[in-house]
């Protein structure tokens, strides 16, 4: 069997790279990267914390991005310079080495080529993630917990740290909703894709006679705001209520009533948070997902485009958009993209990059079908 052009295959890899660098607009990048080190290098810089939170939290992406850049560039060089050296002695396991890196290479370049996909006004922000269980009762409360749990994975195998705002536990097993927000550069850009309602066919751990059960779960996204994004709440419009929180099976986490629900009174909308014991930081936490949701409306009412942007599904049949099927058979399928893998074990412990990557293409090609 004969192996890969390595010639061919290198220099589409150096043509890909090179597109790259042109969207991602490497040259801006540094430039950026400088002057934002010059604000860091300042005295006074944490003198306004919240200002220093964003010129840190920048810097930190843009590094972040322009290694993974550079590194991937490198990685290829040295892929040909590998190949050349082998060819030359003959080395059969060097050049076998070369065709493992190769594959490698070309996993990592498209991710990357993905991300330059993402250039949305919001895309580049960190997600808020809300999940919510859906018609299927206590079978759809668990799977709930397992999208919750798919997605913290997701974020842990990428190194992105995972905030939980509030949980509520369902009552035999699993949880009628979440939200967390997933500190990930680029976060709101990529997992927005997963907006709609999820699936689930399996036969029923719950059911003592064994029979299959049809669940489903809603996953919302918003994108994290920042100080300069232009929302005001009044707050004679807002309605705070405070709540002792409760944990799996009812179990009640905190001695004090610290949790907080806030209810934007025009819109209806309702968000908690418990994961502080603070009673004024979990109404701030609040209060940051409150004002996210209402941006996310406000933007999505102006685009018209209201269930793209804020995921406003019934969790139902009929707009499903990923089926998991454990029984009869086995597989995870995107209906948008076609997308599958008939393997649902590790796509619950957090591998959906395939999923996420299509998904983000299947978006742009519909964007462009739109403007045309």
């Amino acid at each position: 069997m004969a192996g890969p052009d390595f010639d061919q295959e290198i220099k589409a890899l150096g043509a890909t790279l090179r597109t790259i660098e042109q969207v991602l607009d490497v040259d801006k990048m540094k430039a950026e990267i400088a002057d934002l080190q010059e604000q860091v290098a300042a005295p006074d810089l944490w003198d306004d914390q919240a200002n220093a939170q964003r010129v840190t939290g920048r810097l930190s992406a843009l590094q972040g991005e322009l290694e993974r850049f550079t590194t991937l560039a490198g990685r290829v060089e040295d892929l040909g310079v590998l190949v050349e050296l082998a060819t030359e002695e003959g080395d059969a396991d060097s050049l076998a080495e070369a065709e493992s890196e190769l594959g490698r290479l070309r996993k990592a370049t498209e991710a990357l080529e993905v991300r330059t996909l993402l250039n949305g006004e919001y895309d580049a922000r960190e997600a808020i993630v809300t999940i919510r269980a859906g018609a299927g009762g206590v079978d759809a409360a668990d799977f709930a917990e397992m999208l919750m749990r798919m997605y913290t994975r997701w974020a842990e195998r990428n190194k992105y740290s995972v905030e939980v705002y509030d949980v509520s536990y369902a009552e035999e097993a699993g949880i009628k909703s979440a939200e967390f927000a997933i500190h990930a550069p680029y976060g709101y850009g990529t997992l927005s894709v997963e907006v709609g309602t999820h699936r689930l066919v399996r036969i029923s751990p719950f059911d003592n006679q064994g029979r299959r059960q049809t669940s489903f779960a809603a996953v919302e996204v918003v994108p994290v705001l920042e100080q300069t994004d232009e929302i005001e709440i009044d707050e004679n419009e807002v309605r705070t209520d405070v709540f002792r929180s409760g944990g799996p099976g009812g179990q009640s986490v905190n001695t004090t009533d610290s949790a907080v629900r806030l209810t934007h009174i025009p819109t209806g909308i309702v968000v908690s948070c418990q994961n502080e014991k603070s009673q004024l930081q979990n109404k701030a936490s609040a209060m940051v997902v409150l004002k996210a949701k209402l941006l996310a409306l406000k933007k999505a009412e102006e685009a018209a485009l209201k269930k793209d942007l804020k995921g406003d599904v019934a969790a139902s049949w009929g707009d499903q958009m990923r089926n998991y099927v454990l029984n009869p058979y086995q597989i995870v399928k995107d209906l948008r993209t076609g997308y599958e893998t008939g393997n649902p074990t590790p796509v619950f412990d957090g591998e959906i990059d395939g999923f996420l990557e299509a998904g983000i293409r299947w978006r742009r090609g519909a964007e462009k079908a739109e403007s045309n």
